[in-house]
């Protein structure tokens, strides 16, 4: 469905492949060495997907195999290093500021390609893709143990409309959530794999959506929106061709994803 970029693509690949960097290593943290990606581990576990306005689907999930996650949202710079010949699509330009203005389907584009490249390189663990976080692993990482409305202090975990004043900013200024990960509640909004539907009730394991559907999953909120759109289970959806100055994405290192029927 998606084509891979060619052009400055092949000269990436050949520096990833002279670059010393093992591979990751089940139950630590990982850099990328290029683009600089610092990826945190994310070890299995159990919470709670609690339906946002009460529509009595909350779903107990258990993330079964461990996965890594981007420290921060991919910034202009790590998005240029790997879609070298395309124009930056973003707004607002800042090399730390978060790529915005970016389509499901480019993202997903973003991922392959370094999927691609770290298979050659010989750092691809197997069974695992670069790709989107599904919204189980984006919940997941954003609550970092927590079960309230927040990780904690919204106002010092991300920016919104009130305290951004209508721009994004570079990622990792405000204080990370107890497990490392920045500006999971407020700058830009994050692609999820998922397609959107009502949770599937009940006990599940490793959801990713159903098998189709109209639009992909948004989690987390953004610069332009008020703090209760950053809040851990504020679920938002759009069609996959959509981009705005409010809408990125963080990368993931996981297990495949393998959407379901419910």
């Amino acid at each position: 469905m998606f084509r891979l970029l060619t052009g400055g693509f092949a000269l990436l690949a050949a520096t990833l492949s002279a670059a010393a960097e093992a591979p990751p290593r089940f139950g630590a943290n990982f850099t990328l060495p290029a683009p600089s990606v610092r990826l945190i581990w994310v070890a299995p576990g159990t919470f709670l997907m609690a339906g946002t306005h009460g529509s009595g689907d909350d779903t107990e999930v258990r993330i079964t195999r461990g996965y890594w996650l981007g420290r921060t949202e991919i910034t202009q710079e790590q998005w240029q290093a790997v879609m070298t010949n395309i124009p930056l699509p973003s707004l607002f330009k800042g090399s730390e500021r978060p790529v915005e203005q970016v389509s499901w389907g480019s993202a997903i584009i973003f991922c392959q390609n370094l999927t691609e490249l770290e298979r050659a390189a010989g750092r691809l663990p197997p069974g695992y893709i670069y790709t989107l976080p599904t919204e189980a692993q984006w919940e997941y990482a954003c609550r970092a143990g927590t079960t309230g409305s927040y990780a904690g202090a919204i106002s010092a975990l991300g920016w919104y409309d009130e305290n951004s004043g209508g721009e994004t900013h570079p990622v990792a200024q405000k204080r990370p959530n107890a497990w490392g990960f920045y500006d999971m509640q407020g700058n830009v909004a994050e692609w999820c794999f998922d397609w959107y539907a009502s949770y599937p009730g009940g006990s599940v394991s490793d959801p990713a959506g159903p098998l189709t559907g109209q639009f992909r999953v948004l989690r987390g909120g953004a610069f332009a929106g008020p703090a209760g759109f950053g809040r851990s289970a504020m679920r938002n959806w759009s069609p996959t061709n959509a981009g705005s100055a409010s809408i990125g994405f963080r990368l993931a290192l996981a297990p495949t994803p393998k959407p379901s029927v419910h």
